[in-house]
C-alpha cells in the first residue's frame, strides 16, 4: 500500500506519479466494454510486454493518434507505408513485431461480428475472484488468462501471452486486484 499526497491509500504499484495515480483511481480495474476499447487495451498491453506500464501510459495519447483511435477497420487497412511511418515515430514504441501484430490483430477483429470480441474476451472473466490482501498475492497468470491467451492464439492473435492477458483482465475490470486497504477496493 502507498499513501498518496491526497491522503488516500492506493495499491503499492502506483508510486508517486500523478498520471499513474489518475489511471489507478479512474481506469484500472473498472469494467471496460466494447470491441474498439478492448482492441486498444489488447494492443497497448502487447506494446507494454517487456516494458513498464507507465511508459505506455505516457505514450498512450500518441499511440491513439497514430493508430487512428484504435478503430479496428482503419488499423486493419494499414500497409507497409504505415508500418514505416510508425517505425519512424519516436512518440510510440517502435517495435516492428508489435506494430505488425497490432495491424494483424485488427484484421482479425474486423472478421468478427460486432460485439464478438467483447463477448469472447469477457467470457474468460472468472465467476468469482478473491481480492488480494497484498501485492504478493497478485498472480502473474491464472487459469483464465492461460485459457484466454490460448484461445486468442488459436484464432491467430499475437502478443497475447498469458501474463499480458492477465494484465488486460486486471486493467479492464475482468478481475479486481485492488488490494485490501486500497481506497478503490471499497468500490
Amino acid at each position: 500500500m502507498r499513501l498518496g499526497p491526497d491522503g488516500l491509500l492506493r495499491c503499492g504499484w502506483v508510486g508517486d506519479d500523478a498520471e499513474y495515480r489518475r489511471y489507478h483511481d479512474e481506469e484500472w480495474g473498472r469494467p471496460l466494454r466494447g470491441d474498439r476499447a478492448l482492441f486498444e487495451k489488447m494492443s497497448l498491453e502487447g506494446f507494454q510486454a517487456g516494458l513498464s506500464w507507465i511508459t505506455i501510459l505516457r505514450k498512450r495519447p500518441r499511440f491513439r493518434e497514430v493508430f487512428a483511435g484504435f478503430e479496428p477497420a482503419t488499423v486493419a487497412a494499414f500497409d507497409e507505408s504505415d508500418v514505416e511511418r510508425l517505425m519512424g515515430d519516436a512518440g510510440i514504441i517502435r517495435n516492428r513485431a508489435k506494430i505488425l501484430a497490432t495491424i494483424g490483430n485488427a484484421r482479425l477483429v474486423t472478421e468478427m461480428a460486432p460485439g464478438e470480441l467483447d463477448a469472447f474476451m469477457w467470457s474468460f472473466a472468472p465467476a468469482s475472484h478473491r481480492r488480494p490482501s497484498s501485492f504478493a498475492e497478485v498472480p502473474a497468470t491464472t487459469t483464465e488468462s492461460d485459457a484466454m491467451s490460448q484461445a486468442l492464439r488459436k484464432r491467430g492473435f499475437r502478443f497475447v501471452g498469458s501474463t499480458t492477458m492477465y494484465a488486460l483482465m486486471q486493467s479492464s475490470g475482468m478481475v479486481d486486484d485492488h488490494v485490501v486497504g486500497c481506497h478503490r477496493a471499497a468500490d
